[in-house]
């Protein structure tokens, strides 16, 4: 096995681990709400403080891992959101909850850049894409605990339950990194100080040369959050009238295109090239889909159908993959840390907006206007991509 796979599987624990925790309220908003005496509305805003958290560690996360390295960071990282997953799991109420997913949000924020970094300093820029593919879909298939197997737990022991069984991913991540990644300290510019590297990191995010990218990745983590993550379970239960579980089962089928959906991207830009025409076709393919899927509900959909159109639109949403190979194509390996870190605030920071902004769509239209808020901005963030980036 290449020598790089080891160290890459353990980091993509810690992504694993943030897939499952941050997509868990889609199959217990329900019980969620009701125990900490909430609306669906509120429960957007709180859950939303995770992506809001996640951005803004992005900074410190990034300039940590050019400085000091990926392993520290990584341990550091995986045991701050060992602890968030604990606070949730006890939380008594919904100002609890909220701090939970504040910590979540820290602990989490570098749990994709860990893997990415590391491979962006191990292996050549031509076969970056193939790993950044299989990272993703490594770390996605924690989605797939949080789709009929946390289901069937949070049917059976409640939602605290779930969280208790993120801690032990997150536990196991711990392990596996001490003891397979080795010491990576980068020889870091002395006469830099900490403070440049964050402006630089700013410096990146805003720049010229890479604005139509991050225009893209503000909506493209928000529509997988928005749709797997939160709203595609009550979609389900309510407007289905689905129980828990056959929802938790069509979930795992946009889940697993989810897992499998990078490594197929990866292979096929390999393969064919065109890299930005599959990068804004599949999110526009995917706004299309989340389209097709609430106007089956006065349609009459059947509920089977509703889950081939998640499926697809897993599959369509992955291409996101492709922000990652983008970046990689315009800047150096030694800026791979503060690169990824600038593309994260707009990731992250993105699926915060949205998500508050889709809670306020649920409050005035239910939760098919929810939905329809990610669509709209796959659409304007593809037209502003297509008019900003060059290269």
């Amino acid at each position: 096995m290449n020598p790089v796979a080891w160290p890459l599987l353990a980091l993509t624990l810690g992504h694993m681990f943030s897939n499952a925790v941050r997509t868990l309220p889609a199959v217990a908003s329900d019980v969620l709400a009701r125990d900490l005496a909430i609306s669906h509305e509120a429960l957007a805003g709180i859950t939303g403080a995770f992506p809001a958290a996640f951005a803004a560690a992005m900074i410190p996360v990034g300039v940590a891992l050019d400085r000091y390295g990926v392993r520290p960071v990584a341990l550091t990282l995986l045991a701050i959101a060992a602890l968030g997953a604990a606070l949730a799991a006890l939380a008594p109420s919904a100002s609890t909850m909220l701090l939970a997913q504040i910590v979540l949000g820290i602990g989490c924020s570098g749990m994709m850049m860990c893997p990415m970094t590391y491979a962006a300093r191990a292996v050549s820029r031509e076969r970056f894409g193939l790993w950044a593919g299989l990272i993703q879909g490594v770390g996605n298939s924690g989605m797939i605990l949080s789709a009929s197997p946390l289901a069937w737990l949070i049917e059976e022991r409640g939602w605290r339950a779930g969280f208790w069984a993120c801690i032990g991913i997150a536990a196991i991540g711990f392990v596996a990194v001490l003891v397979t990644v080795k010491g990576d300290r980068p020889e870091p510019d002395a006469r830099r100080s900490i403070w440049a590297d964050a402006r630089e990191v700013m410096a990146i995010a805003l720049s010229p040369r890479l604005r139509g990218l991050m225009a893209l990745a503000f909506c493209s983590f928000g529509a997988v959050l928005g749709v797997r993550g939160l709203w595609g379970g009550p979609w389900l239960m309510e407007m289905k009238g689905m129980g828990r579980i056959p929802a938790g089962n069509l979930l795992l089928g946009c889940t697993l295109a989810l897992v499998a959906g990078p490594a197929l991207v990866g292979w096929l830009v390999g393969r064919f090239g065109h890299l930005r025409r599959l990068l804004v076709g599949g999110h526009l393919m995917a706004a299309a889909l989340i389209v097709a899927l609430v106007a089956g509900g006065p349609l009459g959909f059947p509920a089977w159908l509703d889950g081939v159109i998640l499926t697809a639109f897993g599959l369509s949403i992955s291409f996101q993959i492709l922000c990652f190979a983008l970046l990689r194509n315009l800047v150096r390996p030694e800026e791979a840390g503060r690169a990824l870190s600038a593309q994260n605030i707009f990731f992250f920071g993105g699926a915060a907006v949205l998500q508050a902004i889709s809670g306020i769509s649920a409050g005035i239209g239910g939760v098919g206007a929810a939905l329809l808020t990610f669509a709209a901005a796959l659409v304007l963030c593809c037209a502003l991509f297509l008019r900003w980036q060059k290269a």
